[in-house]
């Protein structure tokens, strides 16, 4: 069942800010750029498809960011599937500058995530973002600046919902003095749980947590012998195993696994059929 069943609904539905449904499965456009997340991607024809791939997979969140490429993924992303269906949400990020591949910094000064912010809008052909996330906090800009942006942008209509990424419940709880926090974007997966204290956060405040590196980049499946044999038993991979583990982990879990090729999107998207039951959670756990 698990190879072959492709339905994303069967992940459940979550509502963004208590308004904004999407299927809980979604797909991260990272990868569809060049090594060390910079530059175009080595099979452009095969980029559009996986993203064209995903919506006919009923996938209706799509996670992104200025900084993937950078502009690449935002750009791609018009290219494959604008004017976009009915429902689609798209959330893209700002806060990171790139000087080179796999090199990340924060620069979260206002004058920068504006014109971060319009370069989106632009890219995306959109007038307004669905979810507009703080990429980093950058702590050597105040908070009141980088918070203040957000509430104003999105006072002004370019914004519909905001979210954060890599923060703390304090940053979030400082955050909700500006605008309602309706997702955070951390690092998580089944063998990462630095952040298991703001996914509990999140859970009880109907927060949508959203795990970046949710496969480990396909390595989820090393060195773990209870992943590996209960795939086995289940007729699935490991990877499909640990999405399934995210989906149930809580009703808040938005994974976001990202690929550059359609084989692996449609091995993930099969990963909603698989239903773990209470003793193969436990051990896993």
């Amino acid at each position: 069942m698990a190879t072959h069943t492709l339905n994303v609904a069967l992940s459940g539905t979550f509502e963004l800010g208590g308004t904004t449904p999407v299927n809980r499965l979604g797909f991260g456009a990272m990868r569809i750029t060049g090594k060390g997340v910079w530059g175009p991607p080595p099979d452009r024809r095969e980029a559009i498809a996986v993203l064209r791939r995903a919506i006919d997979l009923n996938i209706n969140l799509i996670d992104t960011a200025n900084s993937y490429g950078p502009h690449v993924s935002e750009q791609l992303i018009a290219e494959a599937l604008y004017p976009y269906p009915e429902g689609l949400v798209i959330a893209t990020k700002g806060g990171l500058e790139r000087p080179g591949p796999d090199a990340w910094e924060p620069n979260g000064r206002p004058e920068n995530l504006a014109r971060e912010l319009e370069g989106s809008l632009h890219r995306l052909r959109v007038e307004r973002i669905d979810l507009y996330q703080l990429h980093r906090i950058d702590p050597n800009v105040p908070e009141d600046d980088q918070f203040g942006f957000l509430q104003r942008v999105q006072q002004e209509g370019k914004v519909r919902h905001v979210g954060l990424s890599e923060a703390t419940v304090e940053q979030i709880d400082r955050a909700h003095q500006y605008f309602n926090v309706v997702s955070v974007q951390n690092r998580y997966n089944l063998v990462d749980r630095e952040w298991e204290g703001v996914l509990d956060y999140c859970t009880a405040e109907g927060i949508a947590f959203i795990p970046w590196y949710p496969l480990l980049v396909g390595r989820i499946g090393e060195s773990n012998a209870a992943l590996s044999r209960i795939a086995q038993r289940l007729g699935a991979t490991p990877s499909q195993v640990a999405l399934a583990w995210l989906l149930k982990r809580s009703p808040v879990v938005l994974p976001i696994p990202g690929t550059s090729r359609v084989s692996h999107l449609e091995e993930n998207v099969a990963a909603a059929a698989i239903e773990l039951s209470e003793e193969d959670f436990t051990a896993l756990a």
